[in-house]
């Protein structure tokens, strides 16, 4: 198991590869992401009726469930950092960042009540008809550390630091639970600098493939595809990956469909995996930290 403060170290010597500009961009994400998850923290412990319908529908989910959910929160920070950090790279697809306020909410009030009994162990034991005021009443304490922002820059990097690292761990404490053990042990072992892969091959996002770039082959460029071997004319369209290697269109899109990697390099695209996306992702941070 990673210690907290370790995993918040290899994020916090990552981020010290920032410029300026990048990590002003990165404080104004985090910040806007605070107010609007106080926000929605807000609607929840404010509205009786939202509250027991968001809470019915956290306990309808089954462990498994509840821990794709944090994963999915996760990844969502993950590829906003990874995004801000990376001075080329391709934006993150919506699937990845995104996530509907009926989820949204679910994995707030997860992350809350597992804060609240980690740190007022006897308080959920009360009926759950009582939950929200004592929500309320530990929000109020000002124990929680999505309910207030501090206008400091490093205030806010250092939150949302604290967020990653809090879902990172309750990722690789639930896996011992929900039967993903084995294949999570892989991916968050990466947080020591190992590369810790499944060993199954993966598509690449839909979304990442048919947002490729279509360029045109130009004379003194390299003009083998190296797929089918074939020559890739003068003048023709062919689809131009991130590491910059071009290849027939009808050439790299059943490769993709198979597998999430470069043909030449092995530069990974992402995938509609949670698991190995934070694998991927967390990988990327750990050779940022190694670098730095």
């Amino acid at each position: 198991m990673e210690d907290q403060k370790h995993l918040e170290a290899i994020i916090m010597t990552a981020l010290s590869t920032l410029t300026p500009l990048q990590l002003t961009n990165l404080t104004h994400y985090s910040s806007s992401l605070y107010h609007h998850y106080h926000r929605r923290i807000f609607s929840l412990l404010s509205s009786p009726t939202l509250f027991s319908l968001t809470l019915h529908y956290l306990n309808s989910l089954s462990l498994h469930q509840k821990f794709v959910l944090i994963a999915r929160h996760l990844l969502s920070k993950l590829a906003i950092l990874v995004y801000f950090m990376q001075k080329k790279t391709i934006l993150p697809p919506p699937s990845t960042t995104s996530m509907n306020l009926r989820d949204l909410d679910a994995v707030l009030l997860l992350l809350l009540l597992c804060e609240l009994r980690q740190h007022e162990p006897g308080a959920l034991d009360a009926p759950p008809s009582r939950w929200r005021d004592i929500l309320g009443d530990y929000i109020a304490k000002d124990m929680l550390k999505l309910s207030s922002i501090e206008s400091s820059k490093s205030e806010v990097i250092i939150k949302f630091v604290e967020l990653v690292t809090k879902c990172k761990n309750f990722v690789n404490v639930m896996a011992y639970d929900v039967g993903e053990l084995g294949r999570s042990s892989r991916i968050l072992d990466s947080a020591t600098g190992g590369e810790g892969k499944d060993s199954k091959n993966l598509a690449a996002s839909v979304a990442v493939v048919a947002a490729l770039p279509s360029v045109e082959v130009m004379s003194g460029s390299e003009r083998e595809c190296v797929i089918c071997k074939e020559e890739m004319r003068e003048g023709k369209d062919v689809c131009k990956l991130p590491c910059d290697h071009i290849f027939h269109w009808k050439c790299i899109l059943p490769w993709l469909k198979k597998m999430n990697t470069c043909p030449c390099c092995r530069f990974q695209l992402p995938s509609d995996d949670v698991l190995a996306e934070i694998q991927r992702l967390w990988e990327i941070l750990a050779k940022m930290s190694g670098a730095a």
